[in-house]
């Protein structure tokens, strides 16, 4: 098994185009074009799926592949419908194109959003092979098999590889996709096991192609100098010195950024260059003097303060049950507290780049991006030519975690790649992606319980401020979005007669956007740490205190109160929020922590829980502190329920690296001073390091028959909530205000 190379996807799309071979599983029914015969033939029923005469059987990903392991999954889901012999599957990445669908590779929906027509794909291209050898043996349909890549009819003893049959198959009309028959689960072969990752001897053997790694004929390399403030502009420039420099050809004024930000260049002083060090080099030469503009007034500790104030005055009410005044006012017991969560850097290990080649009447870009046809679209707004000018190549991804979401890098390859007449690359260093990056939100929150004479909870008020992700495309947005309330704020799974929930307004004054798990982090860290605080008021152990606040198994129906939600985009019906399955991982991890045990040999627990994305995680992080106050984190456990699970090891191993980014988000931040990032590498942007890294993660995946769900999101928002609840229980101190530091004082 292994993935194709660059040069052979672009082959294969070429080669698509030109035989109007591959069509839509979404248009099964369509008709398509006749292959080649002989050896040269071709059958490739849909966009997915295509098999030559040597029986080779390529699948084409139409997702970006960025260590989830989605070229893995996706081959395994098309391979077992066709009963294919995975030696003989390849991957191929397809091209930025409407033809596919939704291509965007962000809200850890690749396979809940694909996982039926990509068994679709295999299924046809099994049954046509079918029905080509019932024709050729002229014998009934329903007499051939289908296994492991071979076909054969018992009553003649006929069997033939399924490279024997592409000629014939080709010839057939594609059936309706309705007509197709699916496996039935027991029968599956490939999905819900462990697979090795298709592309993991082209990692190991250095040849698999990275945003950074493509090389064309006659190409520069282009590093820019952005302004240190959003919407700033170059106020002088002198470039002399950056033009002596060796192997710069060429200083590129970029044009200055106007509002709405959305998914423009930033603007700057390009710096090009035969190689990235002389390009580097030319930058910092270059003497500019910037018009920072109003952002300039930008302070991290002075806007937190601003937004604690927000939280403190009654907000817009989002949902609404029971009298929660009246039911504080009651409490046997008061409850408060206020957490606070600082803007977070994406941080990818690959930081991004793209390559663009302009004429004057096409483009082509090819990039690390999550997301090939928004790229296409901004990429030909920037240029002022129409989209199906433009085509975009998706490499590897070394990381994303939402930043390779926003094409802004591309654009502005595709203008410099104009300007200069010839292929350019655009690098952008660690310092250019944490100081001009789009920016996970900062948040404040304050929520107040009321708890009865028995410690139960009677109220729940929660108040919520954050810039919200909207502010990126129209600035004038300053209430939290709906969109990012329903991640871990709406959808608040406790069983409390009496709750209110209320958003505050917040400016933003830098780029917001997306980042894994996106409003689920802070929205889980208040909500879980505040969890533990109302059981230690209530004197209660924080595992079954935390399990009666979700309460009764029931699936909680926010439309009957009045709450506007779209369930991460999918049905309600398929994916109810659903709060025995919460509890249900809640007990897991429990029992795989031996959490009965806490304390026991100075073993220090915290426990949170919480659903995104479609998908139930509980975490269990173990602590210790020594006598200079460094904590360690020995081991930790989760327990993942997210539905039909194709790769097993896949989503072991997206609960290990989700757990780790979820410790890098409670330690890490950005701040500003003066609208100008503080941060500039990882000296000063903390992420997690070996020190910090757990010992061990024990993963318990629950083995479930429900439709599939989010995988490579859910991990990371329990993880900061249970680091400090653990802490808490080693400590006695709160850590409400993140980034959690490395060494507590006493």
């Amino acid at each position: 098994m292994s993935a194709v190379d660059l040069q052979r996807r672009q082959f294969l799309s070429s080669s698509a185009k030109a035989g109007g071979l591959l069509l839509s599983v979404q248009l099964l029914g369509a008709q398509h074009l006749m292959a080649k015969s002989g050896s040269d033939a071709v059958f490739s029923p849909g966009l997915f799926v295509a098999i030559d005469a040597s029986g080779k059987v390529t699948v084409t990903c139409h997702r970006s592949e960025m260590g989830q392991h989605i070229h893995t999954a996706v081959a395994q889901i098309v391979a077992d419908e066709l009963e294919a012999d995975w030696a003989k599957v390849v991957v191929a990445q397809g091209l930025g194109d409407p033809k596919y669908g939704d291509q965007n590779t962000d809200g850890s929906r690749s396979v809940r959003r694909n996982l039926t027509r990509l068994r679709q794909a295999g299924a046809t291209a099994r049954l046509m092979l079918r029905q080509a050898a019932a024709a050729t043996w002229e014998v009934p349909v329903e007499e051939i098999s289908a296994e492991n890549h071979q076909l054969s009819h018992a009553g003649s003893g006929r069997s033939a590889d399924y490279g024997e049959m592409v000629a014939a198959a080709a010839q057939l009309e594609v059936p309706d996709a309705d007509t197709v028959p699916l496996k039935q689960r027991k029968d599956w072969r490939y999905i819900g096991t462990a697979v090795n990752n298709v592309d993991l001897q082209t990692m190991l053997a250095g040849t698999a192609v990275y945003g950074h790694d493509v090389q064309l004929p006659g190409m520069q390399v282009a590093v820019i100098a952005r302004p240190p403030v959003l919407f700033g502009t170059v106020k002088s420039l002198d470039d002399s010195a950056a033009l002596a420099v060796a192997g710069v050809s060429k200083v590129v004024r970029l044009p200055a950024l106007t509002a709405p930000a959305a998914f423009k260049a930033l603007g700057g002083v390009a710096v090009i260059a035969k190689n990235t060090w002389a390009a580097m080099r030319g930058r910092d030469a270059l003497k500019i003097e910037w018009e920072h503009g109003a952002n300039a007034s930008y302070s991290s500790k002075a806007f937190r303060e601003a937004m604690l104030e927000g939280v403190r005055k009654p907000g817009e009410a989002t949902r609404t049950q029971g009298d929660v005044d009246a039911a504080l006012a009651a409490a046997s017991q008061q409850v408060s507290a206020e957490y606070t969560v600082p803007h977070l850097s994406q941080a990818p290990m690959e930081t991004p780049a793209a390559t663009a080649t302009v004429s004057a009447d096409a483009a082509e870009i090819w990039a690390c991006t999550q997301t090939p046809q928004a790229t296409r679209g901004m990429v030909a707004q920037a240029l002022g030519m129409p989209p199906e000018q433009v085509s975009v190549n998706v490499t590897l991804l070394g990381g994303g975690f939402g930043r390779k979401s926003k094409p802004d890098f591309s654009v502005e390859a595709a203008l410099l790649a104009r300007e200069v007449g010839a292929p350019v690359k655009v690098i952008w260093t660690r310092e250019d992606d944490i100081r001009n990056g789009y920016y996970h939100t900062v948040s404040a929150q304050r929520i107040e319980a009321g708890l009865d004479a028995d410690g139960k909870v009677t109220s729940w008020l929660h108040r919520t401020a954050f810039p919200p992700i909207p502010s990126t495309f129209d600035p004038s947005q300053k209430l939290p979005s709906i969109g990012e309330l329903r991640l871990g704020f709406s959808d608040n799974p406790f069983e409390i007669a009496n709750m209110r929930l209320e958003r505050v307004a917040a400016d933003a004054h830098v780029r917001i956007g997306w980042l894994r798990a996106v409003a689920n982090v802070y929205h889980a860290f208040a909500i879980q740490s505040f969890a533990h605080e109302l059981a230690v008021a209530a004197k209660r152990d924080p595992k079954d205190f935390l399990l009666d606040l979700i309460g009764s198994s029931r699936h909680i129906d926010l439309g009957k109160l009045g709450v506007e939600y779209d369930n991460y985009g999918d049905s309600i019906e398929t994916y109810p929020i659903d709060t025995g399955r919460l509890a249900n991982v809640v007990r897991a991890v429990a029992r795989r922590s031996d959490w009965d045990r806490k304390r026991a040999d100075g073993r220090f627990l915290g426990i949170a829980a919480h659903r995104s994305f479609l998908s139930y995680v509980a975490t269990v992080v173990e602590v210790t502190v020594d006598d200079k106050g460094q904590w360690r984190i020995p081991q930790v456990h989760v327990a993942i329920d997210a539905g039909t699970v194709v790769n097993l090891d896949s989503v072991r191993q997206q609960c290990e690296g989700g757990s780790i980014y979820g410790l890098s988000c409670a330690i890490g931040q950005i701040t500003a001073t003066d609208g100008v990032i503080d941060q500039g590498n990882f000296d000063t942007y903390t992420v997690a390091r070996m020190a910090q890294a757990p010992g061990a993660i024990d993963v318990h995946i629950v083995d479930s028959t429900y439709a599939p769900a989010g995988v490579g999101e859910p991990p990371t928002p329990p993880f900061a909530p249970a680091l400090a609840n653990a802490l808490f229980e080693a400590t006695g101190k709160r850590f409400r205000d993140l980034p959690i530091p490395l060494t507590i004082k006493s």
